[in-house]
């Protein structure tokens, strides 16, 4: 599971990712809003930790601009402050789940699994095409390097590898997908897309994506 950790206060930055990563979490930190959007624009995650104090943008600001570009992935908020104000500006943003600091790290962690469950669906075989491997048990994308996908990345991957043979459309997407985000919009689709396409070249694959949201999208 692939977590963003948005949180300007370094030493507490460092415990929660040592916490994380000991839980076999795959933690990314960031420590100010401008950052954590930074990542967010070029990598797709299972979860965010978003800290609402932070500088350049604060938290609030940071998830605003995450759901306006239809990216649904689950939010947890970090507050200093115990105010009934600071709770319901996160919720209505659309954060999934808040924590006031101090917290203890087992609540945290339990707050985070509850964000990260798993699908069962996705088969745990790994697959091939042309020159770029997906491997199920790490979640890893592999061809001359590899790189890790989330969870959504990594189905997104399964899908167009499954269905090699012909353009897989945005609406099946998102049905297999992202049936139980009822918000979803082919915006998500493209963006993951766009995520996908960068690892690719991350990884040296002569493998792309090709299509679009009404062609649909096939790996070439």
């Amino acid at each position: 599971m692939k977590i963003l950790l948005a949180e300007d206060t370094a030493d507490l930055n460092k415990v929660i990712c040592a916490v994380l990563n000991h839980e076999g979490y795959d933690v990314d930190p960031a420590f100010d809003g401008e950052e954590a959007m930074e990542r967010i624009n070029t990598e797709g995650y299972d979860c965010l930790i978003l800290d609402i104090m932070m500088p350049k943008k604060d938290g609030i600001e940071v998830l605003r601009e995450v759901r306006e570009k239809n990216i649904l992935t689950p939010v947890i908020m970090l507050t200093a402050k115990a105010e009934i104000d600071d709770r319901v500006a996160g919720l209505d943003a659309g954060a999934d789940d808040y924590l006031t600091k101090p917290f203890a790290m087992k609540e945290l962690l339990a707050r985070v699994r509850a964000m990260t469950r798993r699908k069962t669906e996705y088969t745990k075989n790994d697959l091939s095409f042309n020159d770029v491997h997906l491997r199920a048990q790490t979640f890893e994308l592999a061809a001359e390097n590899s790189v890790r996908l989330s969870v959504k990345e990594f189905e997104l991957m399964q899908l167009l590898m499954l269905h090699r043979e012909h353009a897989v459309s945005v609406d099946y997407i998102m049905n297999q997908i992202w049936s139980r985000e009822p918000d979803v919009q082919p915006d998500t689709v493209w963006l993951y897309i766009s995520y996908l396409k960068r690892k690719l070249k991350a990884i040296a694959s002569e493998t792309v994506i090709e299509g679009d949201e009404t062609q649909g999208y096939i790996l070439k």
